[in-house]
């Protein structure tokens, strides 16, 4: 109960309130303390109130007692909700007599006002007074030896709040609770303090969680207690840890039903460490499971099986589908080996990592090179200078040349989409009086700028760039979302890309350079068969073929047969249905899943109408329910170093691992509406993507005298900023672009007929092109994989 050095003091007869029974009044070390009868928490301060609202489990100035007895904690809770009543009754109460005594100043004037003086306090506030007795009675008990106060007493008038500038010099926190309501610019100042002075990333605020910490500090009202460094690194922590592990359980509920996917993100930190990401994604979420140093083990193909295998076996093997890793020759040959140990997954090489590749491969070509440096002057010019930027903002209505993009290749051309989409705007700021009398425009760069935005032949390389990139950029978003499971779509994307280069250079000659760089990146780790099963059961694509289906295709979907279902009875199943698919039997065939072929997600279809398959709708719903991308979601500012730190403490360690799972699942969880949030091209936080789309070029830098005065920038307006659902209205627009020739072609491997154009020269054209693109590309290219 209690501690050698503490007294329990006994609990007199006049203490009447409830919670009295429930805590222990103990002294120690000279100072009179209560204690919780269940879990023995200890208060040092605010009294019986503090204690009450501990057993009710009433979350804000008290912690909740994990012990209490229901009974308790209710009579603790209606006792606390009878006070707050006759609290609100005494204060309407006050201020009725407050309006009185104002009409009646405003009445009989200072005659009045003299005579008030003269009444005593009890006589005016009624039953108001006794709160502040009832408050000290209840409260800790006094001091011997002190003088006891009058029963009644005015309280003293609130302090006046201090200006703000004094706030700042003495570094005096403004306090709302004595009553005083502070203005909007003041709370700014003081989160803004706080954000300055702990070191925390400005990013910070552009967290999903920001406005609702707000809201609940808001809603606590004043005095809320100010909880402790312990606090958060304890119990607080300890909770978040157990929601996020039963947002896992509920997962895990669900991947024996539509499978998951284990997804190993392998990235290289500014060190030069390399680590691996492992996370678990179905259609409901994606959880992070751990990170791993595996500087040495990328290298090492038995290391690296060996935890791939211990990853499996810890998600559990029949629940997985496929492991998606890195494209590297070791990642191949390790997973290779996961199958022949698990005959029932797959190993996937990372489709986001091909289709960055390709668009890294494509800009380093010369032609496109050199347009896409052209386009950087423009951009290192303008956001390198705030007059120039707010001019530029002005005439674009807020909009930024530069927006967010998740990897540096594919920055290349969205950027270059961005300005092509603003060619009007920048072609109007530069022709503008405002431009014209700007000091800047006599500058190395303004002239060059000027000279590249008024150049249509720039801008017709840009438009054709853009047309060529555009599908790669679109299926790099397709296979990154996470409302949209990319399986079902990935095999005939691949193809309408190809076809859609074909389409705008139509020379087999001019093509072909793209082409060779899309096999090369895609076709190098062969088969797919996840990925031809999935354009097979995909009902949207397969009853647009009218045809039989290609070789790999069908052998795709019984590769997928043989290894997801191991039963041999199943398989004869499976093969039964099959047929009542092909046909569209049943429900399958109802004019209510005709029409939602178009509407309804892949596995979403097959759960509804797949009923009279019951083998092959599990079937279905397994492949089409998995991703093609091991990418993860921003990883700025979590400390995943650190705990591959040797140095450090055991506890601390476990504690920072949890912290990291934590701190990233939270932010899996809100990834979507992450995409969304507000950004700032010239912000250090984005430097990594944009550092070279926003650093002027020093052949053409404006002079070391100048003053970058940042602080007449007119900020980014939030019409500027992309819309939440940005990606998804790109995805689904590139989905619908998908026509039924294109779909028969991928369908049936149309898509190497050349029947199309003959020309002359053409091998000659070729074997030329093909020798320049080599010493372009290849040498560097597949030297690093």
């Amino acid at each position: 109960m209690a501690s050698a050095s503490e007294i329990i003091l006994p609990i007199g007869t006049q203490k009447h309130d409830p919670a009295w029974k429930h805590c222990l009044m103990i002294r120690s070390g000279g100072r009179t303390k209560l204690k919780c009868m269940y879990c023995m928490k200890l208060f040092l301060g605010g009294g019986i109130h503090r204690i009450k609202e501990h057993l009710a489990r009433h979350k804000g100035n008290a912690s909740c007692c994990p012990k209490v007895p229901p009974e308790v904690q209710v009579a603790m809770q209606q006792s606390l909700d009878g006070a707050a009543v006759r609290k609100k009754k005494k204060l309407k109460l006050a201020e009725e007599v407050k309006k009185v005594n104002s009409s009646n100043n405003q009445a009989e004037g200072g005659q009045v006002d003299a005579a008030l003086q003269m009444i005593p306090v009890p006589e005016i506030l009624g039953d108001i007074a006794p709160v502040q007795v009832e408050v000290r009675e209840e409260g800790m008990p006094k001091e011997r030896g002190r003088k006891k106060r009058a029963r009644y007493t005015s309280p003293p008038p609130p302090p006046p709040l201090p200006p703000l500038v004094t706030a700042l010099e003495v570094g005096v926190p403004i306090k709302s609770g004595s009553g005083a309501t502070m203005d909007r610019d003041q709370v700014y100042m003081a989160i803004g303090r706080f954000l300055y002075e702990a070191g925390v990333p400005l990013d910070a605020v552009n967290s999903v969680y920001f406005q609702p910490m707000l809201d609940a500090i808001a809603s606590a009202g004043p005095g809320l207690e100010m909880f402790s460094y312990h606090d958060f690194r304890g119990w607080i922590l300890k909770r978040s840890i157990e929601e996020v592990n039963n947002k896992l359980l509920r997962l895990k509920g669900l991947w024996g039903r539509t499978g998951c996917s284990i997804l190993a993100d392998e990235w290289t930190t500014e060190t030069g460490k390399t680590l691996i990401n492992f996370l678990v994604y179905c259609p409901e979420g994606t959880m992070f499971l751990k990170s791993v140093d595996a500087s040495h083990i990328v290298t090492s193909v038995d290391t690296l099986y060996e935890l791939l295998k211990h990853v499996v076996e810890e998600v559990g093997a029949t629940n997985v589908v496929q492991v998606i890793t890195n494209n590297a020759e070791s990642h191949a040959i390790a997973g290779k080996r996961l199958t022949e140990t698990f005959p029932t997954l797959f190993w996937t090489p990372c489709a986001s990592r091909c289709m960055d590749a390709m668009l890294e491969d494509i800009g380093k070509l010369e032609a496109i090179s050199e347009v896409i440096e052209n386009a950087k002057t423009i951009t290192g010019f303008i956001y390198n200078h705030a007059i120039v930027l707010n001019i530029m903002r002005k005439y674009t209505n807020g909009k930024d040349l530069i927006i967010p993009s998740d990897t540096r290749a594919a920055m290349n051309f969205i950027a270059l989409k961005s300005m092509t989409s603003l060619k009007e705007e920048l072609g109007a700021m530069v022709s503008s009086e405002e431009w014209m009398e700007c000091p800047y425009s006599k500058k190395p760069g303004g002239i060059a700028m000027t000279n590249l935005i008024g150049s249509l032949e720039f801008w017709s390389s840009c438009a054709a760039i853009v047309r060529i990139t555009e599908p790669i950029v679109r299926v790099l978003k397709l296979v990154d979302s996470s409302k949209r499971p990319a399986m079902g779509y990935i095999y005939v994307a691949m193809h309408q890309v190809k076809q859609a280069i074909k389409k705008e250079l139509v020379k087999k000659r001019d093509y072909m350079t793209y082409w060779e760089i899309i096999d090369w990146r895609w076709d190098r780790q062969l088969p797919r068969p996840l990925h031809a099963a999935g354009f097979f059961l995909n009902p949207q694509f397969f009853y647009s073929i009218q045809g039989e289906v290609s070789n790999e295709v069908s052998s795709g979907m019984l590769d997928c047969i043989e290894r997801l279902v191991p039963e041999t009875k199943v398989q004869d199943k499976i093969q039964k249905e099959l047929s009542l698919y092909k046909s569209a039997a049943g429900d399958l065939g109802r004019k209510m899943a005709v029409r939602a072929r178009q509407t309804l997600l892949p596995a979403e279809w097959w759960s509804t109408y797949g009923g009279g398959c019951p083998n092959l709708m599990r079937l279905a719903v397994r492949i089409l329910s998995q991703t093609c991308s091991a990418r993860g979601c921003e990883r700025i500012h979590i400390p995943f170093e650190q705990i591959h730190n040797q140095r450090m403490n055991y506890l601390e360690h476990e504690r920072l691992c949890d912290l990291i799972f934590v701190r990233y699942n939270l932010r899996l969880q809100q990834r979507q509406l992450l995409k969304s949030k507000p950004f700032d091209p010239i912000s250090i936080d984005n430097i990594d993507i944009v550092d070279d789309w926003i650093v002027e070029k020093s052949e053409l830098l404006s002079g070391a005298d100048e003053d970058p005065n940042w602080m007449i920038l007119n900020p980014p307006l939030a019409s500027g900023v992309l819309s939440e659902n940005s990606d998804d209205v790109e995805v689904e627009a590139f989905i619908a672009g998908l026509d039924d020739e294109v779909i028969r072609g991928a369908g049936q491997d149309a898509e190497d007929d050349d029947d199309d154009i003959k020309e002359e020269d053409e091998s000659r054209d070729d074997s030329t092109a093909a020798v320049r693109w080599q010493t372009e590309w290849q040498d560097g290219i597949i030297r690093n994989g």
